[in-house]
């Protein structure tokens, strides 16, 4: 497995790979959601390259740039293991250099949900997503369904610049009690981490009563609501039952949906999704 900093060097690794190249792209702190990616990437490709950089330009003034959970050395070695062949792990000055002031934006799709409660986040995602794929002129590349509005706008940024890529989209991993695996998680004390349980109780209630023949999807929001305001140390920032190409607040169910929801516990903010289909 090479390690690699600069783009310069990684130019210059690139034609000599083996195709198709595969892509995973990590901002660190690895747990098994990553590596269900890693893992599937593995298989579908002859060569695999994962990178791994906290992009700064996707973090809001008051977010967690400064303290996003990082250990560099852990995640090398869960790469290695998993027989990864390149690492990209460049700088943001590297990646950010001065006077740098070109931007990708994805229009509509960025202006709710996520992109409606962290202004410019997409701005920043585009960008370096887009920046990362010309570095490394990947055949495949992999996406987690948790950051489902994230996969969703990528897809489109790729299909709309032509792009000679294909993105997959893989189902989210969770805890063994429903929590969806985030690098986030390891901000939560004991207390905070069983409240959290409630972001995957409530998608559970929308799909039970959308199992029940429940088509009003503003009875879905109010009832997510309602159970989410049971929980003490949960605030919600957004419940949302959308169109899956849109994410067009839907009046009445159509298939498939998007049910998503944001959910602060204590001082940490957390997504979660389910597909109604």
């Amino acid at each position: 497995m090479q390690v690699v900093k600069t783009i310069s060097e990684i130019r210059k690794i690139r034609p000599k790979l083996a195709e198709p190249v595969g892509f995973v792209p990590t901002m660190g702190y690895l747990h098994q959601g990553h590596l269900s990616l890693v893992r599937y990437a593995r298989v579908e490709n002859r060569s695999l390259v994962v990178s791994i950089f906290v992009n700064p330009t996707q973090f809001g003034p008051s977010e967690d740039f400064e303290r996003y959970p990082r250990d560099t050395e852990c995640d090398l070695a869960l790469l290695e293991n998993e027989r990864v062949d390149i690492v990209f792990m460049p700088s943001a000055a590297e990646m950010y250099p001065p006077r740098f002031n070109s931007w990708v934006e994805v229009s509509h799709v960025t202006e709710r949900l996520e992109g409606a409660s962290r202004p410019g986040h997409f701005k920043g995602v585009t960008t370096v997503v887009c920046k990362l794929f010309n570095i490394l002129q990947p055949n495949v590349a992999y996406f987690g369904q948790k950051d489902a509005q994230q996969a969703l706008v990528i897809k489109k940024m790729v299909a709309e610049l032509n792009m000679d890529l294909k993105i997959v989209t893989l189902p989210t991993v969770r805890e063994s009690d429903g929590l969806a695996m985030s690098s986030r998680n390891t901000y939560l004390n004991p207390k905070e981490r069983q409240a959290a349980l409630v972001l995957h109780q409530a998608l559970n209630l929308a799909q039970k009563l959308f199992s029940e023949g429940e088509r009003d999807a503003s009875r879905l929001r109010r009832e997510m609501l309602s159970l989410i305001g049971k929980e003490p140390l949960a605030k919600p920032d957004y419940v949302s039952v959308a169109d899956t190409e849109t994410l067009e607040e839907l009046d009445t169910l159509t298939l498939p949906a998007l049910v998503s929801l944001a959910v602060k516990i204590g001082k940490t903010r957390l997504i979660d999704n389910v597909m109604l289909e």
